[in-house]
């Protein structure tokens, strides 16, 4: 299976300035997905889908290829992921270059076990799933069961539309969230489907310990602990 590993990194980030090439523990914050990427064996091919010449020039420094520069329209804050994942399939097929699937890795979640993303790959081609993500446990203070979402009468029902609550946290059913470290989908899925998360969605439960999100200068404090803990 060809696997096309693809790390989106637009510039003009608004809630940390410039944080995919600002330094974290001495490297930039892009290169830390470069990496992980670089080094996972089932991963074909790991490009860089970028509006701007300096992150180009940091993700290549960094060993990942940057076939294009991304055009504005596919740069802005509020554009989605899928279509520039799309954007980067078309490039390739339009040179006749063709993958079954992309592996997504966001830079803004930039820890992940070492074998990890190869660990999802393995499970998502053995499982035969359509997409999978990688995902974390909900708390049972917010697992859907127990959450509530208001109604046309302003009336809060429960979120599962189910009508009678569970009554015990001990019968609540497992439930997990995306944690935004990997996604990996069929090729068709996206371009037929126009789905980035869909049909068999298969799953790998990450490491808490790793996990960072970085939209705010605090995330960055929380990804700086983090580093400082693995450490010792």
């Amino acid at each position: 299976m060809k696997i096309l590993g693809l790390i989106t990194s637009r510039s003009g980030s608004k809630g940390i300035l410039g944080k995919n090439t600002k330094l974290l523990a001495g490297q930039p914050l892009l290169s830390y997905s470069i990496t992980a990427a670089i080094e996972t064996e089932s991963i074909s091919k790991v490009i860089v889908s970028t509006d701007s010449d300096e992150i180009a020039n940091v993700a290549l420094k960094w060993g990942a290829e940057v076939p294009f520069i991304r055009p504005d329209e596919l740069a802005l804050y509020t554009t989605p992921t899928l279509p520039v994942i799309q954007h980067a399939l078309k490039f390739y097929r339009n040179e006749g270059k063709y993958f079954d699937a992309v592996c997504l890795l966001q830079p803004t979640n930039p820890f992940r076990p070492k074998g990890f993303i190869q660990q999802c790959i393995q499970k998502f081609i053995t499982t035969n799933a359509d997409s999978l993500i990688s995902v974390l446990k909900v708390t049972h203070e917010f697992n859907p069961h127990w959450t509530f979402e208001l109604d046309s009468s302003n009336f809060l029902t429960i979120a599962t539309g189910e009508t009678d609550i569970i009554p015990r946290r001990q019968e609540l059913p497992t439930a997990y969230y995306r944690d935004g470290s990997v996604y990996i989908t069929k090729t068709n899925m996206i371009e037929s489907e126009n789905k980035l998360v869909g049909g068999k969605i298969a799953f790998l439960e990450s490491n808490p310990d790793f996990y960072c999100n970085l939209d705010t200068p605090s995330d960055w404090e929380i990804a700086t602990n983090i580093i400082r803990r693995f450490k010792k």
